[in-house]
């Protein structure tokens, strides 16, 4: 880069050969008024280039903090090909004059880590995928901003958080193939005492795997450290998120995965398949619910609620139940395919206020990961 000084240097002063008198003793410097005039045009000329380049530049950085694209972190599963993600951002981007962009991060868990991690530097507008186990460490983090909506929702709690929107909900669930396991445990302590082997997420980074180490620390409260010991036998592998689990699970490395009780809905709808069945438990399901916020930092809020807003209309309701296989947070226009009622009305829920959840996380996975590597 050339600063002020050199460029006045190299405007004002020309070298020429040195004077016989002073040589050996490297080049002289002259100016002439006639060189000075040339030189002042020179570097008006300059400087007025100079003005016009930045403000072309301060034009295009205007441009691009206005322009239309939307970015939203979000899970592997809901962005892939079989997710509801595609269909949401070809039906957005139909009505907003936008470009929706979908940067996934893993698990849900993972997402929240990575925008503690980015800060103010996150280019994040949204994020979809938080749940209810991790909303108040979502809260803690000062990262969210108010989405200013009002819309009634369809859950089987009342909601009133002004930050977090619902889009959709469910139970967790271990999940079997039938035609291979012949007794389908009814509750943990059969499962427990059962060869069973099964696969099971990382808490740290998975929102399942959170969901089962809380569930188990609410039913079991003091007893949890007596269960996981029992329990530890069963689990053959923990991975990173869900996807690696179930993809174990479908290619038969293990009995059962922990899931969703709308998981074999999926095979039912999508497959034909019947053989996959959610284990109902005596103890009860925890329930999940999967929430969106905009972020903090967003320069395009009414955009980034425009999007939570279209995420709980009546066409993208109608796209979650059958890509993400979870129940609509509000009910769409389109009538649910019958496999989503299977064994809903046996289910005992159970449910962590995300105070309690926030309270017990730590505590709950510590006793995992003490009892599992035992």
């Amino acid at each position: 880069m050339v600063t002020s000084g050199s460029l006045l240097a190299e405007m004002f002063y020309r070298p020429v050969e040195p004077e016989p008198a002073s040589t050996g003793v490297g080049k002289v410097f002259r100016v002439s008024l006639g060189a000075y005039l040339c030189i002042k045009k020179e570097f008006s000329m300059k400087l007025i280039i100079s003005i016009f380049t930045a403000l072309l530049f301060c034009t295009s950085v205007v441009y691009s903090e206005d322009n239309r694209d939307l970015v939203v972190y979000t899970y592997d599963s809901f962005n892939s090909d079989w997710g509801p993600g595609p269909k949401i951002e070809k039906a957005f981007e139909n009505i907003c004059d936008c470009d929706v962009r979908f940067v996934t991060a893993g698990d849900g868990a993972a997402l929240l880590a990575k925008l503690r991690l980015e800060g103010s530097k996150t280019k994040a507008d949204v994020v979809i995928g938080i749940d209810t186990n991790l909303l108040q460490s979502a809260k803690d983090s000062g990262l969210f901003s108010p989405h200013k909506l009002n819309i009634d929702l369809d859950l089987p709690i009342a909601w009133k958080d002004d930050t977090f929107m619902p889009f959709d909900w469910g139970y967790f669930s271990f999940v079997f193939n039938k035609s291979e396991v012949k007794s389908i445990p009814k509750s943990f302590e059969e499962l427990a005492n059962s060869d069973l082997k099964i696969a099971i997420q990382d808490p740290r980074s998975s929102t399942p795997g959170l969901g089962l180490v809380l569930w188990i620390e609410k039913i079991y409260g003091v007893e949890s450290k007596t269960f996981w010991r029992q329990l530890a036998d069963n689990v053959v592998t923990v991975t990173p998120g869900w996807s690696e689990a179930y993809g174990l699970f479908i290619e038969g490395e293990v009995d059962g995965v922990l899931s969703y009780t709308t998981s074999p809905a999926y095979h039912i709808v999508a497959e034909n398949d019947y053989t996959k069945v959610a284990a109902i438990f005596d103890e009860g399901h925890l329930m999940q619910i999967e929430v969106g916020a905009i972020l903090k930092k967003s320069k395009k809020k009414q955009l980034a609620a425009d999007f939570l807003a279209f995420m709980t209309s009546s066409e993208a309701q109608s796209i979650i139940p059958t890509t993400n296989w979870m129940y609509p947070a509000k009910q769409p226009d389109i009538e649910l395919p019958a496999a989503f009622n299977e064994g809903l009305d046996m289910i005992k829920p159970v449910y962590l206020d995300p105070n309690d959840a926030s309270s017990l996380k730590g505590t709950a996975i510590e006793v995992w990961k003490q009892e599992l590597r035992k």
